[in-house]
């Protein structure tokens, strides 16, 4: 409430004839550590926002945040210049809104004046739970930045550069939630004036935990991992004593839709739900079999269960590993992969995909193909279209920063079909399906206008592999590896000396 007051939220009024008051309610939570120890305890007041009429109470409410894929490139980037790497968080940031719409909301409980109990609150700035709060947070946020000499990158709307006097500062916004990267100490506490000037913020110092991702700065560079994480999903689905096995998925086991009964299916949908958070974060060796196990959501079968508790004796064997980025190569690269001996009830390949900087995987995929290949050479095709438009984009977001090479130079994209590779250098495709003709348009595009180049790679090479099938102990080990999947190592203060 002193924060609300402070920040001059509202004010008390009589509500005007025709208009509707919307209620609220306090939510209590309790916050807690990366190592689950409770740090405070959080009161925040909520709109009702779901009564708000649209065009009346509010109109348009998109609001960007950064992927979290930008965020892995902007750490790819650290390890690259050995830049510093902070963390802050803006406290009660939607409060800092300003509102273009006339809204009245009640008198909060227990803090109901008694002399004014009749009024209701007007709302001059934006609050939790209003349907447009997050986008006018992220106007005021943005207008601010760029008032001060940040431009925006064009690829991802939550990441801005400042360039001067051979220093770079950037600054990565998700919500509240900001990682500021400084070619050294005193650009990076520049900014954080900057930002403390406007709003009331938490410095973290330097950055350590964001997302639910540990970041370490290691002796080579920074790590990424989400080890606590993995601890406590183990946990809470009673697999932290498990038998640990060596890989995540047994090729050999041919896995369909289930005839019969469910098996414990809010449970089943429970564990992939949170297996999805790590594959999709920083744990691109379980991406394939995660997403695979999740076509079965809907009606798990006992051997559903018994491919995802093998997933989780894989975690407990491999829980401490971390993505990890080093000072070199300062080279994008990716890799391109599909699998069109399908187990698919629908006969439909699987795409893959994985890119590289610094040593380490800053993006990655593994999806069903939306279209019904008739032949591996189309199903690689079809998975070199979608590898080549993100590794576009990646040179696209890459060459807004300043500390990338000039010119930037096209992504390289390692691909195991020399038939592929063939198709796509050659301008003529003459192919009966229309969907797999503008495939081969899109890779020709790009091609074409120098942003990206394909060369063959053999199989046993190819780190897109474990994205598209289940692979065996020794190949899961060497393209997890090739990833920049490694054991964590202790964190080390910024002179780059072990922490105690």
């Amino acid at each position: 409430m002193e924060s609300l007051e402070a920040n001059k939220t509202w004010h008390l009024t009589h509500l005007p004839p025709g208009c509707k008051v919307l209620g609220n309610k306090w939510v209590l939570k309790t916050k807690r550590k990366p190592d689950s120890a409770i740090e405070r305890f959080r009161a925040r007041l909520v709109v009702k926002g779901y009564r708000q009429r649209e065009n009346i109470d509010f109109f348009d409410t998109y609001s960007p945040v950064s992927r979290i894929t930008s965020i892995r490139v902007m750490i790819a980037l650290a390890a690259l210049n050995n830049l510093v790497v902070h963390q802050m968080d803006v406290k009660t940031a939607f409060l800092n809104g300003d509102l273009d719409e006339e809204i009245y909301m009640e008198q909060p409980e227990e803090f109901v004046i008694p002399e004014h109990a009749s009024k209701v609150c007007k709302l001059d700035k934006s609050l939790y739970g209003l349907k447009q709060a997050p986008k006018q947070w992220h106007e005021k946020f943005d207008t601010l930045v760029l008032s001060h000499g940040f431009k925006v990158n064009e690829s991802d709307k939550c990441i801005y550069c400042k360039s001067e006097n051979n220093t770079c500062t950037i600054i990565c916004l998700y919500v509240d939630d900001m990682l500021i990267f400084g070619t050294n100490i005193h650009v990076v506490n520049e900014a954080k004036a900057m930002l403390k000037e406007s709003f009331e913020v938490k410095d973290l110092g330097e950055a350590k935990f964001m997302l639910g991702i540990q970041i370490t700065r290691t002796a080579n560079g920074y790590s990424l991992d989400q080890s606590s994480y993995i601890e406590k999903i183990l946990k809470k689905y009673n697999y932290f004593d498990c038998k640990p096995a060596c890989t995540p998925y047994d090729a050999s086991v041919k896995l369909f839709k289930n005839t019969g009964d469910s098996v414990r299916q809010s449970e089943y949908a429970s564990i992939i739900g949170s297996l999805r958070y790590a594959a999709d974060y920083t744990r691109p060796d379980i991406a394939y079999v995660v997403g695979f196990l999740g076509r079965f959501n809907s009606c798990p079968s006992r051997e559903h269960w018994n491919a995802i508790e093998r997933v989780m004796r894989y975690l407990k064997r491999t829980a401490n590993l971390g993505i990890h980025y080093q000072r070199f190569p300062a080279v994008l690269e990716g890799y391109s992969d599909a699998d069109w001996n399908t187990l698919s009830d629908d006969s439909k390949a699987t795409s893959g995909y994985v890119f590289n900087i610094a040593g380490g995987a800053v993006s990655w995929k593994s999806k069903k193909q939306t279209i019904l290949a008739q032949s591996t050479m189309e199903s690689e095709m079809i998975a070199l279209a979608t590898a080549s438009e993100e590794a576009s984009w990646l040179r696209g977001l890459l060459s807004e920063i300043p500390l990338w090479e000039r010119p930037v130079p096209p992504v390289l994209i390692h691909c195991d079909s020399t038939a592929a590779i063939a198709k796509v250098e050659n301008r003529f495709y003459n192919g009966k399906k229309r969907q797999i003709r503008r495939k081969h348009s899109t890779v020709r595009e790009l091609l074409t206008i120098g942003a990206v180049r394909v060369d063959h790679i053999r199989s046993e090479q190819n780190l897109a592999d474990p994205l598209t099938k289940g692979l065996p102990r020794e190949k899961v080990h060497n393209t997890a590896k090739g990833m920049g999947l490694m054991p964590t190592e202790p964190r080390t203060t910024s002179d780059g000396n072990p922490t105690q």
